[in-house]
């Protein structure tokens, strides 16, 4: 059941085309896997910046990382997209891989913070599974038109079969 898990995260990092001086954003980094798939790929100049709003999760994942933190490519904070600190950073890949708030509901405060730290040609990645494999097309109809009305432009829907069922990304930019 492990590599089933683990093949959701690395198919989503697969998506986001990560290379080695990127500045890259996780919204929502719970245990910090993609944080270390993203670290694989990074190197002089890249960097991830992980939030997530539970004090459990962030503790997990700097835990996971810590030679990823030590060595000053990844830093967490334990803060929602909204409330964290992110100053002037601008980021060339922001994601959430199945974070509920991006994927329904009213997202636009999130999307403007989103698009305030997008780089001009950055890449914003919503990577996600659905529990029925005949939602993946809806769902990313829907995230599409959220975005579309949110000002985000050139988006594209990426969908895969993994063993653990089918999922999906939509990629946009700024």
């Amino acid at each position: 059941m492990g590599a089933k898990a683990a093949e959701r995260p690395e198919w989503a990092v697969d998506t986001l085309d990560i290379q080695p001086h990127d500045r890259v954003l996780e919204i929502g980094c719970g245990h910090g896997v993609a944080v270390s798939l993203v670290c694989e790929r990074l190197g002089d100049g890249g960097s991830i910046h992980a939030l997530d709003r539970s004090e459990k999760m962030i503790a997990v994942a700097r835990s996971r990382n810590a030679r990823h933190v030590m060595s000053g490519l990844a830093c967490f904070q334990l803060a929602s997209l909204q409330a964290a600190d992110l100053g002037e950073a601008v980021f060339d890949t922001i994601f959430a891989i199945h974070v509920p708030v991006l994927l329904r509901g009213s997202p636009d405060a999130e999307l403007t913070v989103v698009r305030r730290h997008l780089a001009g040609d950055g890449r914003f990645a919503l990577p996600y599974q659905p529990l029925a494999a005949d939602q993946v097309i809806p769902t990313a109809r829907r995230l599409t038109a959220t975005l579309t009305r949110a000002g985000f432009r050139d988006i594209d829907v990426v969908t895969a079969d993994l063993a653990s069922g089918a999922a999906g990304c939509v990629l946009a930019t700024a």
